[in-house]
C-alpha cells in the first residue's frame, strides 16, 4: 500500500511531537510506502533538518504553516519536494468567485459563532444546522482555493472583517462574541487564515495526496485537514491517530497577548467544529488512551470507529535496569522530565520537606531540562531558588562543603550519562504534574522496574493500572504520605516494581504497537472502494480499478516481467505475476492443455 502520512510539526523534522512514533511506524511496517506531507511550525525548525529517512519513503512534499506564500526549503536532500502556499484571489478575483467566496466565508462564521450551546456536543437541531453551515463554508473554501490557487489575500480582506462582524453581532450568536470589537475581529481573521493555510496547498492533484491508498493523520486538527480534502477530491480513506487532543491544547494554551474573552470563543468554536468533521469523515479513529478516547466522544466521535492504540516504545534501552537486581537509591526519589509549570515541581519540593522531615536521609534527585523559552527558564530559576530556601546546604563539618538534598541535573552527566542509568539513580520515580496527556516518563520508569507514584492526572491511572499509586495532584502532603510509604518498604517497591514492569512490556511496546497498525492498514485497504485510474488523455475511458498505488505482486522476491500498462476499460489484462518464463499466461496454458 502507499500510505501518505500527514505531520504537524514534527515528522521529518528532528525535533517536534510525534517523531519519534512516525519514525518508528514507518520503519517498523516495511511492506508500505509511505510519501509523507509535513507542515512545519518554525523557521528554527526547519533550519535543524530532517531525520534520516529510510529507503520506504518515496516522497516528501513539507509547507511552512508559520509563513505564506513561500517555500521550505531543504538544501541537499534530493528526495524532498516543497508544498507552495499560494496566496491567489487577489486583483484578479472576479465578481463570481468574490460571491462565492462571501458565501463560504459567511456560512464558516456563522457557524463558528453559533457557540458551544449550539456545538456537536449539544446533539441538538441547531447542532446539526451549525455542522452543516461549518462543512459547506469549509470545503467550498477548498474547491475555491484549489480552482483559483489560494486564499490568503481574500481570508485577510476586509470582506473577511465584515463577514465575522455581521456574524458576532447577528442574532443568535452566542453571548460570548457579542462584546467583540475592531481589534477582535482583525485577531480572529488573522488566527483563522493561519488555521486554514493548508487549504491553499498545491498537495491536492492526482500526484499529490490523490496518489496514495490511505491518509494517515499522526495528529488531529489542522494537521488533518489535507487528509479531509484528499477524502473529498479523491475518496482515499482517512484514519486519525491521536496520542494527545490537539483541542485540549488549545483550550490550556495561554492566549496571545492582548487577545480578548470574545476571540478565544472564537478560535474555539472553530477548532471544535474542526474536530468534529474530521472525527466524522475518518474511516477510523486511533487513540493513544482512554483519556483522548472521551475528549473524541465529547465532540462527536462514533464509538463504532474508535480503536484504542497505546503508542509504542522501546523496551530494550531500558532492560539492563528492568531485568538487574539493583534497587537503586533506596532512601532516593526520581524525577524525570522537561521542567515547566505543568510538571508542578513547587508541589513536589514541599511534598520533599515533609518527607525529609520524617526521613532526614532521602534525596531528591530532578532530571531534566528546562522547557524551551524564558518561561522555562524561569520556572527552573524559580524551583532552584525555593529548593536552596526549603533545603539549605547541609555539612558534616565546620570546614567542609554543604551538601543538598536536592538536585538538579540533566542526562548526560557523569552521574546519570543516560537515560536508563536516571532511572536506576532512586528507587521510586515521581511524577507530580498537573497536566499530562501520556505519561511517557512513567511508562519508562515502569520499563525500568521501579515503584512509582504518580498525580491522578490525563492518562496516568490507565497507564499504571494497580503498579503504583496514584494521588490527587495539587496535594503535597498526600504526595509525601505515598512517598513515605514507598521508601519504608522495599518488599513493596520491589513487587509493585515488577509488576509495573510486566505491564508496560505487555501493553506499550514498539511491537504491539506496529502489529495494531498493521492490521488496521489492511483492514481499512480491504474496505475502502476501489478508485479508477485517471484518463490516459482527452476523451479517453478511465482505466481499471486500483485499489493499491502498489499492488501485492511487486513484494514477491525475484524479478518480475514489466508492467505492460493501462488497458482500456472492459479488456481483459493478465497479472504480471501471473505471466510465465515463456510470457505465457499459466493459467491459459494450463486450460487449453485440459489441466485441472
Amino acid at each position: 500500500m502507499r500510505i501518505g502520512l500527514l505531520t504537524d510539526g514534527g515528522y521529518p523534522y528532528a525535533t517536534g511531537d510525534s517523531r519519534l512514533w512516525c519514525d518508528r511506524l514507518v520503519r517498523g511496517l516495511p511492506q508500505h510506502e509511505f510519501d509523507l506531507f509535513a507542515l512545519s511550525r518554525s523557521a528554527d525548525q526547519e533550519q535543524q533538518g530532517w531525520v534520516r529517512l529510510p529507503d520506504r519513503v518515496g516522497r516528501v512534499r513539507t509547507a511552512p504553516m508559520w509563513t505564506h506564500g513561500a517555500d521550505a526549503r531543504h538544501p541537499g536532500r534530493p528526495r524532498g519536494l516543497t508544498g507552495r502556499l499560494a496566496t491567489g484571489l487577489g486583483r484578479s478575483y472576479g465578481r463570481r468567485d468574490r460571491r462565492r467566496f462571501t458565501a463560504h466565508v459567511t456560512a464558516l462564521v456563522g457557524a463558528v459563532c453559533a457557540g458551544p450551546e449550539t456545538g456537536p456536543e449539544s446533539g441538538g437541531r441547531d447542532a446539526g444546522t451549525a455542522a452543516g453551515l461549518f462543512t459547506d463554508g469549509l470545503y467550498g473554501l477548498a474547491e475555491l482555493a484549489r480552482e483559483q490557487g489560494g486564499l490568503h489575500d481574500a481570508l485577510r480582506s476586509e470582506t473577511s472583517v465584515r463577514v465575522v462582524e455581521s456574524a458576532c453581532r447577528a442574532r443568535g450568536a452566542a453571548r460570548s462574541v457579542h462584546g467583540a470589537t475592531v481589534p477582535d475581529y482583525l485577531a480572529f481573521v488573522a488566527g483563522l487564515e493561519r488555521a486554514l493555510r493548508p487549504l491553499s496547498l498545491d498537495w491536492y492533484d492526482e500526484d499529490g495526496l490523490g496518489a496514495v491508498d490511505l491518509c494517515h493523520a499522526a495528529s488531529g486538527g489542522t494537521a488533518a485537514l489535507p487528509g479531509l480534502l484528499a477524502k473529498r477530491f479523491f475518496g482515499v480513506p482517512l484514519l486519525v491517530t491521536e496520542h494527545g487532543v490537539p483541542l485540549r491544547a488549545h483550550y490550556l494554551a495561554a492566549p496571545p497577548a492582548h487577545t480578548g474573552a470574545p476571540v478565544r470563543a472564537l478560535l474555539a468554536g472553530f477548532h471544535g467544529l474542526l474536530a468534529s468533521e474530521v472525527y466524522r469523515q475518518a474511516a477510523l479513529i486511533t487513540p493513544g488512551n482512554t483519556h483522548v478516547r472521551r475528549w473524541q466522544e465529547r465532540f462527536g466521535a462514533d464509538r463504532g470507529k474508535l480503536r484504542t492504540v497505546y503508542p509504542g516504545m522501546e523496551a530494550e534501552r531500558f532492560g539492563s535496569v528492568g531485568e538487574g537486581d539493583d534497587g537503586g537509591g533506596p532512601g532516593t526519589l526520581v524525577w524525570i522530565g522537561r521542567i515547566e509549570p505543568a510538571k508542578d515541581l513547587i508541589a513536589l519540593l514541599h511534598a520533599f520537606a515533609e518527607v525529609r522531615r520524617a526521613e532526614p536521609d532521602a534525596r531528591l534527585r530532578i532530571f531534566g531540562p528546562p522547557a524551551q523559552g524564558d518561561e522555562g527558564e524561569a520556572y527552573r530559576a524559580h524551583c532552584a531558588a525555593l529548593a536552596a530556601r526549603l533545603f539549605p546546604d547541609e555539612a558534616t563539618g565546620a570546614h567542609a562543603v554543604g551538601d543538598s538534598p536536592v538536585t538538579f541535573e540533566e542526562i548526560g552527566g557523569p552521574e546519570a550519562p543516560g537515560l536508563a542509568e536516571a532511572y536506576a539513580a532512586g528507587g521510586v520515580v515521581v511524577l507530580s504534574s498537573v497536566v499530562e496527556g501520556f505519561p511517557i516518563s512513567l511508562v519508562e520508569a515502569m520499563f525500568c522496574g521501579r515503584a512509582t507514584v504518580s498525580t491522578d492526572v490525563g492518562a496516568v491511572v490507565e497507564v499504571v493500572g494497580g503498579t503504583g499509586l496514584v494521588v490527587p495532584p495539587r496535594n503535597p502532603r498526600a504526595l509525601a504520605d505515598a512517598c513515605l510509604a514507598l521508601l519504608r518498604d522495599p518488599e513493596r517497591r520491589a513487587r509493585l516494581g515488577a509488576a509495573a514492569r510486566a505491564r508496560a512490556l505487555e501493553l506499550f511496546t514498539v511491537e504491539q504497537n506496529l502489529t495494531a497498525f498493521r492490521g488496521i492498514y489492511l483492514d481499512l485497504a480491504g474496505h475502502a472502494p476501489a478508485r479508477w485510474a485517471a484518463p490516459a488523455g482527452p476523451g479517453e475511458p478511465a482505466g481499471p480499478p486500483r485499489p493499491f498505488a502498489t499492488p501485492p505482486e511487486a513484494h514477491v522476491l525475484g524479478t518480475l516481467p514489466p508492467d505492460p500498462g493501462p488497458v482500456r476499460a472492459g479488456a481483459a489484462r493478465v497479472p504480471s505475476w501471473a505471466i510465465g518464463a515463456e510470457g505465457v499466461c499459466a493459467g491459459a496454458r494450463g486450460a487449453g492443455d485440459g489441466d485441472a
